[in-house]
């Protein structure tokens, strides 16, 4: 008996998820045009376990490229209102449209100059009838065999909101790296932090020429605190990595006098490794691991080195 029970509730929540494709017409294509030309922000607001999804709408909003919050309808009508604004697209969530707090709004709403998009399971309800555009939420019945608790509905509602979110990820062009952007914790953060996020640069990237010394080269790395130097052309293009390691293993076999007075383009590790400065910081990490190094210089599209990525660094960002 539980597992019939849960059965038809899974069928009936499926079922009016399904029967939104039906729904999505051109009112849909014209919430989501004036979602995406608004110069403000979508202000979501919901009452209840409508409100509950509405958090979730602003949210998956915001962190996709659409500015987003969500208004609590109770405190937006004792004057959390002001933060409306003429610019601002508010989507209203309510199953019957007669939700008191929500109508309430309504009137505001048209004063202050608000656009206002409803999703609503009642077309000729009062929320309906005072909105810009209606997105016809319609379910045949609740999951709840008393036919109280909010189950397919709020379900639906949820999935109407991503529909309009994603369709908007794809209208604005935003990609992975804008996602990171907006995540900077966490492991989605660290999945998509590029080398860019992370690498030395500027006085924390040293940069020597071939026709330095050993010597120079070790200054010019001492004073950015760094493991290494990246060693140019003279068109600026990487030729070569002087590591701490190159040093010692050459101390085992030349003299340290004689060594600090060589050329650099002598001792150095011709041709490296390195790594674009747009690619993934895992892929860095994966490029350390498997070639067993510490320092990898960072390249731009000229193969000029405009970074340096440490082991280190991949540390702190928690990679390790």
């Amino acid at each position: 008996m539980v597992c019939e029970l849960a059965k038809e509730v899974l069928t009936i929540e499926a079922d009016a998820i399904r029967r939104l494709i039906d729904v999505i017409d051109e009112n849909f294509e014209n919430a989501v045009n004036l979602m995406f030309q608004c110069s403000g922000r979508v202000i979501v607001t919901g009452m209840g376990k409508p409100g509950l999804i509405g958090r979730k709408i602003a949210a998956t909003l915001a962190s996709t490229g659409t500015p987003s919050l969500f208004l609590h309808p109770a405190e937006a009508i004792h004057g959390d209102l002001g933060m409306v604004t003429k610019d601002d697209v508010v989507l209203a969530i309510s199953h019957s449209g007669e939700t008191e707090e929500i109508v309430k709004l309504l009137n505001t709403i048209k004063k202050i100059g608000a656009k206002l998009i409803s999703l609503t399971g009642n077309k000729k309800s009062t929320l309906a009838k005072n909105s810009n555009i209606v997105l016809h939420i319609c379910i045949d019945k609740e999951a709840c065999p008393l036919g109280l608790a909010p189950t397919a509905s709020t379900t639906a509602q949820l999935a109407m909101g991503d529909a309009l979110a994603v369709t908007l990820l794809d209208k604005r062009g935003f990609k992975a790296e804008d996602f990171a952007f907006y995540h900077p914790g966490g492991n989605l953060g660290r999945q998509l932090l590029t080398v860019a996020d992370i690498m030395r640069k500027g006085d924390a990237n040293p940069i020597v020429k071939e026709k330095v010394t050993v010597k120079e080269a070790l200054l010019a790395i001492t004073g950015a605190r760094a493991g290494s130097c990246s060693v140019v052309n003279t068109k600026g293009v990487l030729t070569g990595i002087f590591t701490d390691g190159d040093l010692r293993r050459h101390f085992e076999k030349e003299d340290a006098q004689d060594l600090s007075r060589e050329k650099i383009s002598l001792v150095m590790t011709v041709n490296p490794r390195s790594i674009h400065q747009d690619k993934l910081a895992a892929e860095a990490l994966n490029i350390l691991k498997e070639n067993k190094i510490d320092e990898l210089p960072v390249v731009d599209d000229e193969d000029k080195p405009v970074g340096l990525l440490d082991v280190q660094d991949l540390l702190r960002a928690g990679f390790l």
